[in-house]
């Protein structure tokens, strides 16, 4: 199996699948089943995040991991913007498990602000852009050097998204028959 499960309290992480409720940008579940999965080189990195986040008394919120083929062919069908979203025939590098969209929390679970909100395909969610409040800027910039630091690099047109480096050459894409139960509906 590719894929290992991310969940507490194997990481100290919340999970908050957007594609698993109506919360996102296509209004409607993608994932029948939703389910937290990373390859086990992705899950070894968020760890670190976790590791580094937690002496400053924040935690990683989980908007989505692995994604299977299937559900980044419905997103792309929903809206093709190669800005935010990968086009499923070159593939997604959450679909090979190896991609994580999160944001930071406090202990308590307040978010921080990060100037935008998941998934909002706007030029305000890239990184670096100084149209945002300036405690957005610092929280994201906290973000880039906790995931950074742990082995990740960033989407620059993303502050939530978080992958491993040279994915598409070293990881295959994979769909929803790898996990030992699918998280898409089945096929009408």
């Amino acid at each position: 199996m590719y894929l290992v499960p991310v969940h507490p309290p194997l990481l100290d992480v919340d999970i908050a699948l957007a594609y698993g409720t109506a919360d996102n940008f296509t209004g409607r579940p993608v994932y029948a089943r939703p389910s937290c999965w990373l390859h086990a080189d992705a899950a070894r990195a968020l760890g670190r995040a976790v590791r580094l986040a937690a002496p400053l008394g924040l935690r990683l919120r989980i908007f989505d991991a692995f994604r299977p083929q299937e559900a980044q062919v419905a997103l792309w069908r929903h809206t093709p913007d190669p800005e935010f979203l990968a086009d499923p025939r070159l593939g997604s590098c959450h679909s090979r498990g190896v991609a994580v969209d999160l944001t930071l929390i406090t202990g308590d679970g307040t978010a921080l602000e990060m100037g935008t909100g998941f998934d909002a395909f706007t030029p305000l969610s890239h990184h670096g852009v100084t149209d945002i409040a300036q405690t957005a800027q610092k929280n994201r910039f906290l973000l880039l050097g906790l995931m950074g630091a742990a082995g990740f690099v960033h989407n620059p047109n993303e502050w939530w998204h978080y992958q491993l480096p040279d994915a598409a050459g070293r990881y295959p894409l994979l769909g929803d028959s790898v996990l030992p139960a699918p998280m898409m509906a089945p096929a009408p």
